[in-house]
């Protein structure tokens, strides 16, 4: 498929695909409403529409990525509507029946995520769950009753850790997808520090992605 994006919106990468995937795996009920958190291009929200949601809203704290979406989505004319700002803040009481996010999570060796520029689409604190956890919050208050959300994420950022979170809010939290991939551009040039920091192992050259479905009982 091919998709408007402007500089420094996130490419849509194997994480992007493996989640589509699992968007393909979940039965909408009628009238289904879905959300995509850090939406990038917009390529899950699209997904989700043409899996059956009849109301998609796509977030992304980037306005370029904004822009994208609501380029791609009119282009396939397709209902999403888009939103600017920070994870759930556009969206606050609403509710949904699918939510969808491949937040950054990749970990940076000191300070705070990146507010600006094309690393915020990955760089996620120091141990790469800046957006995650948050995610594993706040999902239950926004999901209806039988709600689902997907969530994509390395292993290098622990998924126990996910699971855990997701379970201590009261959903049922289980991996559905997990695929090796070969430390790419964004991650290799972090080895040494990742290693020192013991998140990999001597000679390591690749992480698992994983989808951790998770749903509102």
């Amino acid at each position: 498929m091919r998709l408007v994006r402007l500089p420094g919106v996130y490419r849509p990468r194997r994480d992007t695909w493996i989640l589509c995937r699992a968007v393909g795996e979940v039965a909408m009920p009628p009238g289904a409403r879905a959300l995509d958190l850090c939406t990038g291009t917009g390529r899950v929200a699209i997904a989700a529409a043409r899996r059956g949601a009849a109301r998609v809203t796509a977030v992304d704290i980037s306005r370029r990525a904004v822009l994208c979406a609501a380029l791609n989505g009119f282009l396939r004319r397709l209902r999403v509507r888009v939103r600017c700002g920070d994870l759930f803040a556009p969206v606050t009481g609403e509710r949904f029946d699918l939510i969808t996010a491949n937040p950054p999570y990749v970990p940076r060796a000191r300070g705070r995520p990146r507010r600006h520029g094309r690393a915020l689409a990955w760089d996620a604190g120091p141990d790469g769950r800046a957006a995650v956890d948050r995610i594993c919050a706040g999902a239950a208050d926004l999901l209806t009753p039988g709600g689902v959300l997907l969530l994509v994420h390395s292993d290098l950022c622990g998924v126990g850790r996910t699971l855990a979170a997701l379970r201590a809010a009261g959903l049922r939290a289980a991996v559905v997808h997990r695929e090796p991939e070969r430390f790419g551009p964004i991650i290799g040039p972090r080895t040494s520090d990742l290693l020192a920091r013991g998140l990999i192992e001597p000679g390591q050259d690749r992480d698992d992605l994983v989808v951790i479905r998770a749903e509102r009982r």
